[in-house]
């Protein structure tokens, strides 16, 4: 199957991949909570119960798949990924059952980390660094034009039948994850060998290296902090803005439409807001320098911070979409640069194994600050929990302080492993140059 794709060019499968993933995840997301409490009829705690269970897989499972796409294969690890999470999503639609909607958050958690170290990993090895970033920025706009026409595809399924959003994704992304083991090349990268793969001590190798190297990188610590403390002040977002506007802002009447149209205005207007930005940092921001991805960065948060503390007072309707918007824009154009600046101090060989570290850290921060926040918006109020979650953003501005002095002072490149070190399990090939 292999030799069939080496026809296929990996930077128009990499953009391929992106709108498609957009297109399917958004059609599912526009309207599944709708989903959940029309049909489903869930209630607030197994709401919550549903979220958790997702970020405890995603947790569980993320170093162990990064390793995985490390030592065997990162196509294979993104096209097993892909199928897992549209199996998910097709059960959680096919029942609409507490347990079922649980159990497909735990295919969708578990792919979603086959996927999340082995994307990048696969993009750097085939293109090379340089084009890589190019390539995670052009692929984030392509994501949100393909979001964009979900969130309308998502909305005009629900019309018929709220389930149908669901099962219509999870099939297009069961149809994806069959498309890409037939055009998705893997030029890159060359597997351990067939005796070191048989071996639980080659998986238990190349983990211990990357933790290894993460330890000893005061940078890569820095970078990990910032996922974790972005985990603790995302979850307390998605979890309650859709509370908040229902229930402190009211939705206005929409031409008769049901609230869940709201939504896919909200989701348009922000992502076709993403594009726009996001292409401005393509053409403008050199991501080659650390020095101004961090500065970027930091720019990012401050905007973030202040987004969701409008968002937390805002009087009226208008003032809380513009906050929305904002919020969304920002993380939609943080990602790719957040990405970049990851890799830039990531060895080749357990590249996919440290971003998987890293989405572990969000995972943590997302269990472990998701609760308090919802705490907060029980007892007091939405309002008080939301400037909660603007607050822990903060701390991330020290975080990328640090980070701009150590690269004042000394220029940063990727660590690599001591001669005395254990040795690495697999063989990277460098991707092409520009």
């Amino acid at each position: 199957m292999l030799a069939n794709t080496r026809r296929f060019n990996a930077y128009s499968v990499y953009l391929t991949f992106s709108f498609a993933y957009g297109l399917a995840s958004m059609t599912i997301f526009t309207t599944n909570l709708f989903y959940q409490l029309e049909v489903a009829k869930l209630n607030p705690l197994q709401l919550v119960l549903v979220g958790t269970v997702l970020e405890v897989s995603c947790f569980i499972c993320q170093v162990p798949t990064g390793v995985l796409a490390d030592l065997y294969s990162r196509r294979l690890s993104i096209i097993v990924g892909i199928v897992l999470i549209g199996l998910g999503f097709l059960l959680e639609g096919a029942i609409p059952q507490f347990w079922a909607i649980a159990g497909g958050m735990v295919f969708y958690g578990v792919g979603a980390t086959f996927v999340s170290g082995a994307e990048e990993a696969w993009v750097a090895d085939e293109l090379g660094e340089e084009q890589a970033a190019r390539a995670f920025l052009r692929g984030a706009q392509l994501s949100q034009v393909g979001n964009i026409l979900g969130a309308l595809l998502g909305v005009t399924l629900a019309s018929f039948w709220l389930n149908l959003p669901v099962l219509i994704g999870g099939g297009m992304l069961v149809v994806l994850g069959l498309l890409l083991a037939v055009i998705m090349p893997e030029r890159g990268f060359h597997p351990a060998p067939q005796a070191e793969r048989q071996s639980w001590q080659g998986f238990a190798n190349t983990f211990q290296q990357g933790f290894r190297i993460a330890w000893a990188s005061p940078m890569l610590l820095l970078i990990l902090a910032v996922s974790l403390f972005y985990g603790f002040s995302s979850e307390g977002y998605d979890r309650l803005w859709l509370a908040h506007l229902q229930n402190d802002i009211h939705l206005p009447a929409l031409w008769n439409f049901q609230p869940v149209v709201w939504l896919a205005v909200i989701t348009i207007a922000s992502e076709a807001l993403s594009i726009g930005a996001t292409e401005l940092v393509q053409r403008h921001l050199k991501m080659d320098r650390q020095r101004r991805l961090v500065y970027a960065l930091a720019g990012l948060n401050m905007l973030g911070m202040l987004a969701l503390l409008l968002l937390a007072l805002a009087g009226n309707f208008i003032l809380a979409i513009v906050a929305i918007w904002l919020v969304e824009m920002v993380r939609n154009i943080k990602a790719p640069i957040y990405t970049t600046w990851l890799m830039q101090n990531a060895p080749s060989g357990v590249r996919a194994t440290l971003i998987s570290l890293d989405g572990q850290m969000d995972a943590i921060g997302q269990i472990a600050g998701g609760p308090p926040v919802g705490f907060l918006g029980t007892i007091f109020s939405l309002r008080v929990a939301l400037v909660a979650v603007s607050v822990l953003l903060a701390p991330i501005l020290l975080f990328y302080a640090a980070a701009l002095r150590r690269l004042r002072t000394q220029p940063v490149t990727p660590p690599v492993p001591d001669e005395g070190a254990v040795t690495p399990v697999l063989c990277i090939h460098p991707g092409p140059k520009d």
